[in-house]
C-alpha cells in the first residue's frame, strides 16, 4: 500500500499502526489494554475511527459510522483490513494538505491546527494507539526514539486539559530519561507496561 512521504511523521505512525494490527490476533481482541476499560478490539475501532474522522474534516469520506469514544468491541472484518482502511482515508487526505497551511480543520479541539501540528496530531493518535495495542498483545512497541522525539512538541501543543477531564489522556507521570518514555508519561501512559 503507498504511503503519502509528504508527511514522514503521519507515514511513520500510520505503518506502526498497521503493523501492530497485522500482529492481533483472534484471541488477542477481548484483552485488556493501557485504555483503561477499553479492550484491544475497542482500541483498534477507537484508532480506526480517529483516522476516518480526521480523513472526513479534510473531505476525504464521511466520519465513522461508530463513535470513536464509544467503540462496541464487534468487529465487522479483520483488525489488519479494519486499520488498512482507515489509514489510507487519512493518508489520501492528508495528501491533499499544503505543508504551509496555517489552517486546516480536525477532529479535536480547537477543530482547526496549522498543517503540521494537525498531522502531528493524527500522527500522534496512531502510534500512541500502536503502541497500546502491542503491550496488551506482546507485540514489541512501535514507538522508536526518533518518531516519540517528533511526537512530543506536538503532544505538548494539543494535549490540553480539557482532553484528560475527558479522560482521552490521563494525568501526566513524573520522571523518564528516554524519548519514548517522557512521550508516554506525558500522555499519562505507564511505559514500564511495555
Amino acid at each position: 500500500m503507498s504511503e503519502n512521504t509528504a508527511w514522514p511523521v503521519l507515514a511513520e505512525a500510520h505503518e506502526a499502526l498497521r503493523t501492530v494490527a497485522r500482529g492481533v490476533s483472534a484471541d488477542d481482541l477481548a484483552r485488556p489494554t493501557p485504555c483503561a476499560q477499553w479492550t484491544v478490539a475497542q482500541v483498534l475501532q477507537h484508532a480506526a475511527g480517529d483516522q476516518i474522522a480526521y480523513a472526513a474534516f479534510l473531505g476525504e469520506g464521511s466520519m465513522p459510522a461508530e463513535d470513536p469514544f464509544a467503540p462496541s468491541g464487534t468487529l465487522a472484518g479483520s483488525p489488519a483490513d479494519m486499520i488498512d482502511e482507515a489509514v489510507a482515508a487519512a493518508s489520501r487526505a492528508w495528501a491533499k494538505v499544503a505543508a504551509d497551511a496555517a489552517e486546516v480543520p480536525v477532529p479535536m479541539p480547537p477543530n482547526t491546527m496549522s498543517a503540521v501540528v494537525g498531522s502531528g496530531a493524527c500522527a500522534l493518535d496512531a502510534a500512541v494507539h500502536a503502541w497500546d495495542v502491542a503491550v496488551a498483545t506482546g507485540q514489541p512497541s512501535p514507538l522508536t526514539a526518533g518518531l516519540a522525539r517528533e511526537l512530543l512538541p506536538v503532544a505538548r501543543q494539543v494535549v490540553i486539559q480539557p482532553l484528560r477531564d475527558y479522560g482521552a489522556f490521563g494525568p501526566v507521570i513524573e520522571g523518564g530519561d528516554d524519548d519514548v518514555t517522557v512521550l508516554l508519561h506525558f500522555l499519562g501512559r505507564r511505559a514500564d507496561r511495555a
